[in-house]
């Protein structure tokens, strides 16, 4: 029974990743930082990934103006590259692989722009008061 445990437990230590798969040495790390409160920083790694990013002191009292990238290769081998600001506007990413809306797939059919149409014209006249009592029942 003890030699079934030992088995058991060589087999699972033996197939858990070993830690060289996990630790990647550091090329590089570079890092100033200004009594203004300024910063600069870029660090890479011996297994692809790269941050580099600066900051500065914004507008509103205590906010940091940001802007970066980093970059790194996901599991499946496409390689991940992002930009990004962040600002009194929020966090703003550029990347090739974040999702876009897509764009409109037709032009709007005629049917809908004279409804528009007949709409707007509507509102003119209801603004004149060109509209006769029944016809302003139904608006």
């Amino acid at each position: 029974m003890h030699f079934v445990i030992l088995a058991a437990l060589a087999s699972v230590a033996l197939a858990a990743p070993g830690s060289s798969e996990r630790e990647a040495p550091i090329l590089r790390d570079d890092r100033i930082r200004e009594d203004d409160g300024r910063y600069n920083f870029e660090v890479e790694t011996g297994n692809g990934i790269s941050i580099s990013q600066s900051g500065s002191p914004g507008e509103e009292t205590g906010a940091i103006n940001k802007a970066g990238q980093y970059s790194y290769t996901a599991p499946d081998g496409t390689r991940v590259e992002m930009k990004f600001v962040a600002n009194e506007n929020g966090f703003q990413p550029e990347s090739s692989l974040l999702p876009v809306a897509p764009e409109f797939p037709h032009p709007i059919p005629q049917f809908v722009l004279d409804q528009i149409a007949f709409a707007a014209e509507q509102d003119a006249r209801r603004a004149r008061g060109d509209l006769t009592s029944s016809e302003e029942r139904y608006l």
